[in-house]
């Protein structure tokens, strides 16, 4: 018996609808990403969201706004509910009072790819595919090895030769095959593309299939219960794919919907990039609908190293309607914030989660954000990943 309204897919740009019993990907007309369509009204009227406090905690308490119809295809391995922390001694120092990091480290294998990979590899299991490929940057990588292997699913992963070593071990480790390619993920991307095409394989790339965007979404939730159906001010996000920014804000629209929130303020999303690989930033400045390429991607923050996401568009149009702006960081600068969050607060950040404080430290330069506005920085991952042997 199905316990999830999913409806079905719907493409970001067209707006055709597609059948989400079958295996689907992306919109072959418009080039977009699809996006997972709840039954609002059936949700509102069978689920009381207090009762989801009550149960088990982890992101499948919101199954009925996830895209798994049977309980028996949840592939877990107990991500979600990461913790929020306050980080009172860095925001001290910025002359901010309401600081937090939604320290998503805490995730199995260790970063937020988990969350969209559970719920991708859960509904690939639903539409009982067989084996899955991935292009990553890393952690991407390591997250789909392990819920195959949880699934007993077969996993092929494309990497750069450069990932950090931890990305590769873990996910040879769970059983994937790995190929070590030279270039970025982007080259990674069109390998894993052809493999998928001339094999057979079901491609999970970033925005390529509709289910790892419900599974990040869930950040969105949690953050609504944690301020007791209210939203944060600003949300700072690190955006390589951007399918956690495009993911959350679906997530405040359908909690709106769901009468769910007790506020109708949004809050203010900014991308955080690396100046050495800075696409959305450029648009963004620009006043541009899409990304151009970036050439030459470099950057410390492997997750960070996208010269353009399939999902530029809907990136860009959400950073806009939020009334948000998006900034680029020096590597220096990443990696002062890093050693300060650490130092001050005891959270050993990723470089792209440490990219969000160097972001805010250029916005409270800028005015930006104000001392008593409630501001969350994600930290996508833990800094542990990175250690060089």
């Amino acid at each position: 018996m199905s316990f999830s309204f999913f409806k079905h897919l719907q493409c970001s740009d067209c707006a055709t609808v597609y059948d989400p019993d079958k295996i689907q990907t992306f919109c072959p007309t418009c080039q977009a990403p699809l996006l997972a369509i709840y039954d609002i009204a059936s949700t509102r009227a069978h689920v009381d969201r207090d009762e989801i406090r009550q149960r088990p905690r982890g992101m499948w308490r919101w199954r009925e706004m996830l895209p798994v119809k049977n309980s028996e295809n949840i592939v877990t391995l107990g991500e979600g509910d990461a913790p929020l922390l306050r980080v009172p001694r860095v925001g001290s120092d910025l002359g901010l009072t309401n600081l937090f990091v939604k320290d998503e480290g805490m995730n199995p294998t260790g970063s937020f790819k988990a969350r969209g990979l559970a719920a991708a590899i859960s509904k690939a299991k639903e539409l009982n595919v067989e084996k899955v490929i991935i292009p990553t940057a890393g952690n991407a990588g390591g997250a789909m090895a392990a819920y195959a292997a949880r699934a007993g699913l077969r996993a092929h992963i494309f990497m750069p030769k450069d990932t950090p070593i931890a990305n590769v071990e873990e996910s040879r480790i769970a059983g994937a095959s790995v190929t070590l390619i030279d270039g970025l993920i982007s080259e990674a991307a069109g390998m894993a593309g052809v493999k998928a095409r001339e094999e057979g394989w079901f491609d999970v790339s970033t925005f390529k299939e509709p289910y790892r965007t419900e599974g990040k979404k869930v950040m969105g939730y949690e953050l609504a219960d944690f301020f007791d159906w209210h939203l944060p001010d600003v949300i700072i996000y690190p955006t390589g794919g951007g399918t956690g920014l495009v993911g959350m804000w679906k997530a405040f629209k359908e909690l709106a919907e769901l009468g769910w929130l007790e506020t109708h303020k949004r809050p203010r999303m900014v991308a955080v990039q690396a100046d050495g690989c800075a696409p959305v930033i450029k648009a963004f400045d620009a006043g541009a609908e899409f990304c151009d390429f970036w050439l030459g991607a470099q950057t410390i923050a492997s997750g960070l190293r996208v010269p353009k996401s399939f999902a530029d568009r809907l990136i860009l149009q959400d950073i806009r309607e939020s009334q948000g702006t998006a900034i680029a960081v020096s590597d220096e600068a990443i990696l002062k914030a890093q050693s300060r969050l650490a130092a001050a607060e005891g959270i050993f950040a990723a470089p792209e989660g440490a990219a969000t404080l160097a972001a805010l430290e250029v916005l409270v330069e800028q005015g930006w954000v104000q001392a008593d506005e409630n501001i969350v920085l994600f930290n996508t991952g833990t800094g542990l990943k990175y250690i060089k042997a």
